[in-house]
């Protein structure tokens, strides 16, 4: 997936605004490649697990699709942890065609961000390539 450095640190920045607990959001765009950023709120308010109730989420994907976008990938953070799936993550993984991004900001001073296909349970690296 393509993702410019700016929409990494859109998402970085809401990984730090929403500490201590996780963030979470969609991202569109089309082709591809990612072209916005949209937020949503962590209905869990837990920094070790996320969701988006079912009307933001209606209410994000209106919008995604009157931008002319797709979902392309759907993101949250790991305020401990590493960019990496957590069990919890896979087993609530249910858009198999969107590219999960995690953040993690177990290193505060280098937030790592990485992507992955979600699919039956399996774990795939996807390759983000950030301009």
């Amino acid at each position: 997936m393509r993702i410019s450095q700016q929409l990494v640190d859109e998402i970085v920045a809401h990984a730090r605004e929403d500490l201590p607990n996780e963030c979470c959001g969609m991202v569109g765009g089309r082709d591809g490649a990612a072209a916005t950023v949209y937020r949503a709120e962590n209905a869990e308010g837990s920094p070790l697990r996320y969701s988006i109730d079912a009307k933001e989420q209606f209410r994000l994907m209106r919008e995604i699709e009157d931008a002319g976008e797709e979902l392309v990938a759907i993101y949250h953070s790991h305020t401990k942890s590493a960019a990496f799936p957590s069990q919890t993550d896979v087993n609530l993984a249910g858009w198999p065609e969107a590219v999960y991004l995690i953040v993690s900001l177990a290193d505060s001073d280098a937030p790592d961000l990485k992507g992955f296909w979600i699919k039956d349970g399996g774990i795939e690296e996807a390759e983000l390539v950030v301009s």
